[in-house]
């Protein structure tokens, strides 16, 4: 049994880390407040991009009228062979069950694929996502080929890729959550984009944790390609908070000062809707596939960079949860530490005049 000195020792021990968590809470409640902001402020650049395509459907044909062929290839729906599975954790620890459970979403969604004979391709997104699968899934091979003509005049480059395995790692993107940027995740997006429109991928989903609010979260699976209908999400799977992960999530906040509500933004959605709304006939200067050409790789690029934002908002969120609980239950150990330190102490001080007492009654 420890003595009084162990006791005051571990009392000690949990005190600091009592301050260590309580320091990363706030931190997490600082960095999810600006997550949260930036989150909000980039919704009506991609609300407003979605009304610009749905505006440009209504007025124009999704066909060409000579050839009668669809004007954008990520409108193309193929049988799903080959699909694309963007995977966003978080980039460090200390965020409860948060990383584990896009990873066992991430897997669920492998395991369906491949019950259907399908292949896939993962991207992960942030440290934890590529630990995720480092060493249990192997990465994709591609071969870059050269031809030379016109006596070395012109080179034609072409990539062919070499499948192994029905699950590989086709690109890994450590730093991208460090700080979201767009033309970052631009780049990402036009990798995707070129592997799509040359068929080597069918479909292309993300699985993240979707954030509304502090006690309004879902990890989802959305399909983004092929695009079926703008501006809507399409969600094959999603798993709603539970009711103690709402209270904890509450509790977090309110000691933080953030609120747990979502910000109101219906006035902002209902003005968007009006865009592009009235009768009337529009003059293209480009025709309509060049339009279609340059504003659908941006509004796929806009779904996955606010599901990057919500992402990171989501695991700060997660963080900070985490933090309050290990706070609270540092201070629950300190009590009940010092309550038998305590106890300890008293039994021996009773012993002392016990001896004391019984010393004296001998003589």
């Amino acid at each position: 049994m420890a003595n009084v000195l162990d006791l005051r020792r571990r009392i000690r021990s949990v005190k600091n880390t009592r301050q260590i968590t309580k320091a990363m809470k706030m931190v997490s409640a600082a960095k999810l407040r600006r997550a949260q902001d930036r989150a909000m402020k980039a919704r009506p650049y991609a609300r407003m991009l979605a009304n610009v395509l749905v505006s440009l459907v209504r007025r124009t044909d999704l066909y060409n009228e000579q050839t009668g062929e669809i004007l954008h290839p990520l409108l193309i729906e193929r049988a799903e062979k080959n699909v694309l599975a963007i995977v966003v954790a978080g980039d460090k620890g200390f965020a409860g069950a948060f990383n584990a459970n896009i990873g066992k979403a991430a897997q669920r969604f492998i395991d369906e694929r491949r019950a259907l004979g399908q292949t896939v391709d993962l991207e992960p997104v942030g440290k934890k996502a590529i630990a995720l699968y480092k060493k249990k899934v192997a990465a994709a091979n591609y071969e870059t080929t050269e031809q030379h003509y016109d006596n070395d005049l012109s080179t034609h480059y072409e990539t062919v890729r070499h499948r192994a395995q029905p699950v590989e790692v086709a690109a890994e993107h450590a730093g991208l959550l460090l700080r979201v940027d767009y033309n970052d995740v631009l780049r990402m997006v036009n990798s995707i984009v070129e592997r799509y429109e040359r068929a080597e991928i069918d479909s292309v989903y993300i699985v993240y944790n979707e954030f509304k609010s502090v006690i309004s979260q879902r990890l989802v699976v959305e399909k983004l390609l092929p695009i079926r209908k703008l501006g809507a999400q399409e969600i094959t799977a999603a798993e709603e908070m539970t009711e103690e992960q709402r209270e904890a999530a509450a509790r977090a906040a309110q000691s933080s000062g953030v609120s747990v509500f979502a910000a109101d933004d219906a006035a902002a959605e209902s003005e968007a809707k009006k865009f592009g709304t009235a009768e009337v006939d529009y003059i293209y200067d480009q025709p309509p596939e060049q339009l279609f050409r340059n504003l659908m790789p941006q509004y796929v690029t806009t779904q996955i960079f606010h599901a990057l934002l919500e992402s990171a908002a989501a695991e700060h969120a997660a963080r900070m949860t985490a933090t309050d609980a290990a706070s609270k239950n540092a201070e629950d150990l300190i009590d009940s530490l010092s309550l038998t330190m305590n106890r300890l102490r008293q039994a021996a001080i009773t012993k002392e005049i016990i001896e004391i007492v019984s010393g004296a009654a001998a003589l």
